[in-house]
């Protein structure tokens, strides 16, 4: 397990580029994207983007184990969250922000996004442990005088001169892998760079999106993994994005599919094939959590 990292540390990591791997830099003026490690043995889920004009917007955040780091990490960008995209309602995706709602110290939460579901529907569907930790999140919204607002398939927004659309939504006719399956889908772009966020959708969600209207508007330089790069979205969903990159969530164990240190390949999970899908795509690189922080310009 990795320790929290100081503020002054923090600002240490944003200004010394030799720390990030792999950096895209553009000519033109555009966000800066961060995909932050886990602090925790889960896997966990985790961006941050700052505009041009300094708004600072969070998807997801990771596990409340997750919270110190991210804290610091936002500290060091000025204290404020403008906007808080919440992807699904797994503790992987929001268990952070419940934990700083707690104790937010200096740092100011502007409005809070998602799809969700009811709370019958999760009861039914969802596991006992997912329907407990979504009603503690939805008392700690309630504590901090915080609020879900609803995004809705199709829309848009533009914040600070980046581009939001709504691809995808909760999909609440799908019971298998119940909660995954209601991933926001979420296509963010300017001028010199698009990013594809498809949360932990599996397999059925991204036969729905592929039988969309919005199939089109997948395309992207950047596609984050669905389900930390395993059992999530099929290979077709991958080639209907077409991505130079791809943003892996992904801790060491989950990357190299190994099982209580058995070695590579030992665990159940697909990642190997997926990772052997983006090869079959021709992706650029790789930008994986459990390689640390990436900042991508």
């Amino acid at each position: 397990m990795r320790t929290s990292l100081g503020i002054a540390f923090v600002l240490t990591l944003l200004s010394v580029s030799a720390v990030f791997a792999n950096i895209e830099r553009s000519a033109k003026p555009t966000f800066t994207l961060w995909q932050l490690p886990e602090q925790t043995h889960s896997q966990m889920m985790s961006y941050v983007i700052r505009t041009t004009g300094g708004k600072v917007i969070v998807i997801d955040g990771g596990m409340p184990g997750d919270a110190p780091y991210l804290k610091g990490f936002l500290a060091a960008l000025g204290n404020r969250v403008d906007h808080w995209i919440i992807s699904h309602m797994h503790d992987d995706h929001f268990g952070a922000l419940r934990a700083i709602l707690a104790q937010p110290g200096d740092l100011k939460i502007g409005r809070i996004y998602s799809s969700t579901l009811d709370d019958e529907w999760t009861k039914q569907y969802g596991s006992e442990g997912e329907y407990k930790s979504w009603i503690e999140f939805k008392q700690a919204l309630r504590n901090a005088g915080k609020r879900i607002i609803e995004l809705r398939l199709g829309g848009r927004m533009n914040i600070d001169g980046v581009n939001f659309e709504v691809l995808g939504v909760a999909n609440p006719e799908i019971h298998p892998n119940a909660i995954n399956n209601s991933s926001l889908v979420l296509r963010v772009w300017d001028a010199s760079k698009s990013i594809l966020f498809l949360g932990d959708l599996g397999p059925e969600g991204g036969r729905k999106l592929l039988q969309s209207k919005y199939r089109d508007r997948l395309d992207c330089d950047y596609v984050q993994m669905a389900h930390h790069g395993q059992n999530g979205v099929e290979l077709d969903v991958y080639q209907a994005a077409s991505p130079r990159f791809c943003l892996w969530p992904t801790p060491r164990w989950l990357w190299d599919n190994n099982i209580n240190g058995q070695g590579k390949g030992t665990g159940p999970w697909r990642t190997l094939e997926v990772r052997a899908w983006m090869e079959q795509l021709q992706v650029k690189a790789n930008y994986v959590s459990a390689d640390g922080l990436h900042r991508i310009d």
